[in-house]
């Protein structure tokens, strides 16, 4: 009975002692939580290591509010549509941060011959593109950002199905819809994000905005512009549920009427190289009003 009774309860001493360290330790782990920076303040300096050429487009293209709004968070897998020249890659890598992926994904092989200005060395070196795309970030990617992985669309690797929190198509879908009766492009490319996904998971779109009461024809991509109605239908038909709008990256100034095409604004400029009245027009304008969209993979 008597050891029983010293087993049951231990010196007053002792329990003050345990308390004492279960405090300091929780009080160690709350200093430690406050101490590492929140979302925002990575995504921050993730902008603003980039060079200066880059941060030039932060006030039209709003990247921080744009990846707040999709929801985008450090230790992410993001797939990342039409990456060009690592513009958003960028950003997205140091942000993702070592537990992260971005996995960039091309158009389809068989569609650039469609556009009609690709010379036959482009077309050839678009067969390597996945892996040129991933080495080339080996140029600017730092020892903590996230890793590179890259496919093109109707070409995924099953190793890519589930894997993904997020697909971003920024400014890729105008093409996509745009040779969509020449090989079912844009429905491709879709099922291939939606197979990326995990359930749960999030698509976000922003695409170049044509008004509801422009020409469907003028609206087909061709000119950049997509409507918003059709746009989100083609999605929702693809099994996405549409969440949210936002209006993060609209320009009221842009309102291009039916013989206007997206690429006389900046950065391209291309209809006004040669005439500087239009040329400073054009700038007035800005870069293109363009729509903001959340849809979820169920």
């Amino acid at each position: 009975l008597l050891i029983t009774a010293a087993c049951a309860k231990q010196p007053e001493t002792e329990s003050s002692d345990v308390t004492a360290q279960a405090e300091t330790a929780d009080a160690a782990a709350m200093a430690a939580k406050e101490a590492m920076p929140d979302n925002a303040a990575l995504l921050a300096a993730a902008l603003d290591a980039l060079p200066e050429d880059h941060k030039q487009r932060y006030a039209a293209r709003n990247p921080a509010a744009t990846l707040e709004f999709f929801g985008i968070e450090p230790g992410m897998t993001v797939v990342e549509a039409l990456p060009g020249g690592g513009w958003y890659t960028k950003i997205l890598a140091p942000y993702l941060g070592s537990e992260g992926t971005v996995i960039g994904v091309d158009y389809a092989l068989e569609m650039f011959p469609l556009f009609g200005f690709f010379s036959a060395e482009a077309l050839e070196a678009k067969k390597t593109w996945a892996a040129d795309f991933v080495s080339g970030t080996a140029e600017w990617r730092g020892e903590n950002d996230a890793a590179v992985e890259a496919f093109v669309f109707g070409s995924m690797d099953e190793q890519c199905a589930g894997r993904a929190d997020a697909v971003l198509m920024i400014r890729a879908l105008h093409n996509l819809n745009r040779f969509e009766t020449e090989g079912g492009y844009r429905t491709a490319a879709l099922s291939d994000a939606f197979s990326a996904l995990k359930s749960g998971g999030i698509l976000g779109v922003v695409q170049h905005h044509g008004a509801e009461d422009m020409p469907d024809e003028w609206a087909n991509g061709s000119n950049g512009y997509l409507k918003k109605d059709a746009l989100i239908a083609d999605i929702e038909a693809a099994g996405f549920e549409f969440v949210a709008s936002s209006d993060i990256n609209a320009n009221p100034a842009d309102q291009p009427g039916a013989e206007d095409i997206v690429w006389r604004l900046p950065p391209t400029l291309a209809t006004s190289r040669d005439d500087e009245a239009m040329r400073a027009e054009m700038i007035g304008i800005g870069e293109s009003n363009r729509m903001t969209l959340k849809f979820r993979k169920p």
